[in-house]
């Protein structure tokens, strides 16, 4: 229940009327890597194949999950299924959060790990109608799950109070509601979300109603905004862009951000990393298809679309500064409001964005980033870079796969 929303009373109502599909999972089962060898994957980390493997079969719309014990692999191999799925009654799925505000309006926040997704999305003044899986159709938006995965890696009362609460609140085994997973538990019982030993990767299910303001109905209108959010480790995007209709789709197809030296071991500078859509092994069909949809979707329906980049200013990651969480938070406001169809906007030729001029609560010179570097030409230097890395990942990634010329021509570097 935490992880899918419950089945209607109804099902001969629902689109996929008779066509159900079957999950099975073996969490405790392994297979011989030997009778795999060069049909599954090789493993490094144990020197042989992968004795784990997560199915899907369409034509008999069965999938399994075989030597994983990890609540994850369930979740996105039904989010893979539903993605492939959906489009044919034209809904598009999208990887993001989504929130409700006073009057009715909906914000998107698209991207991935570590660009801000969770903390951006999460507004006390706005109704979370989820925090990972939607999809928008010609109703409305709805929130795919019944609940949130939330990342429990050094979690703290003081720093998330509701995820502490949703995980951590006195209750009877068989009444708390909430699943605790690949997190270090000592023999009293005690939780250590800081240890490492295990994985980082610890998680905790929840119930949606778990979240103080939630929309636990899981609906919500078509979206005033979709926020496509990048952490930028060169320090070359601004802060802050409005996207037109084509812009709106090259970045959807792009889904750029940047891993940054200390994350992964061997990286010592900043990584660019492209994943369409926002989470490209989870969305099976050709690039056209969803970037089609959005396209569709934002001319009828006009939500606006921005670029927010809550990477650095300044500098490149290791000289410039993070760019102020509240400074992004102001920035956020003001596009989700509509200020920002109202102020001047200034053309980046380089990476085709239309950046404002002005921002309520955001000094001038923050917008705008090559002001703020002292070494202009080492800006130069390292945008120039960037959007030929973006023109070379294009190329790599969608020539010949029927991307419009008109939304092609957006992309960096060309």
């Amino acid at each position: 229940d935490n992880m899918f929303r419950p089945a209607t009373a109804d099902l001969s109502r629902s689109r996929f009327a008779g066509r159900g599909f079957s999950l099975l999972v073996l969490p405790y089962d392994r297979l011989s890597p030997g009778r795999y060898q060069g049909r599954l994957r090789f493993d490094p980390e144990v020197g042989r194949t992968s004795d784990v493997a997560v199915v899907m079969d369409f034509s008999r719309r069965i999938g399994l999950v075989y030597g994983s014990a990890y609540l994850g692999s369930v979740k996105k191999l039904m989010f893979t299924v539903l993605n492939w799925l959906l489009p044919e009654v034209g809904v598009l799925p999208l990887h993001c959060g989504a929130s409700e505000g006073p009057q009715g309006d909906v914000a998107l926040f698209l991207g991935l790990s570590g660009t801000g997704k969770t903390s951006l999305s999460s507004d006390p003044t706005r109704r979370l109608i989820g925090d990972d899986e939607h999809g928008w159709m010609e109703t409305g938006i709805f929130n795919m799950e019944g609940g949130c995965y939330a990342k429990l890696i050094d979690l703290a009362r003081e720093k998330e109070p509701d995820i502490w609460w949703a995980v951590m609140h006195p209750a009877p085994p068989e009444e708390h509601g909430a699943i605790v997973e690949n997190a270090m538990i000592y023999p009293d019982g005690r939780f250590d979300f800081s240890d490492r030993r295990l994985t980082e990767n610890s998680r905790a299910s929840y119930p949606l109603w778990f979240v103080k303001n939630a929309k636990v109905e899981g609906v919500g209108g078509h979206p005033r905004a979709l926020l496509f959010l990048t952490a930028d480790a060169n320090g070359v995007l601004p802060p802050i862009a409005v996207l037109t209709p084509e812009q709106a789709m090259l970045w959807f197809l792009m889904g750029y951000t940047s891993k940054v030296a200390g994350t992964e071991t061997g990286v010592v500078a900043p990584v660019s990393t492209f994943s369409r859509f926002f989470g490209a092994p989870f969305m099976p069909r050709l690039p056209r298809v969803y970037a089609g949809l959005l396209g569709q979707y934002l001319g009828r329906y006009g939500a606006r679309v921005y670029l927010v980049n809550t990477g650095w200013s300044g500098g490149p990651y290791g000289m410039g500064n993070r760019i102020d969480i509240r400074l992004t938070r102001a920035m956020v406001r003001a596009a989700i409001s509509g200020v920002l169809d109202k102020v001047e906007l200034r053309e980046d030729r380089r990476f085709h964005l239309l950046v404002p001029c002005s921002c309520p609560g955001v000094p001038a010179r923050v917008l705008w980033p090559r002001d703020t570097w002292r070494d202009k030409r080492a800006y130069d230097r390292r945008a120039a870079a960037l959007a030929q890395e973006f023109a070379r990942q294009f190329e790599a990634a969608f020539s010949g796969q029927g991307i419009p010329p008109e939304v092609a021509a957006q992309c960096p570097g060309r």
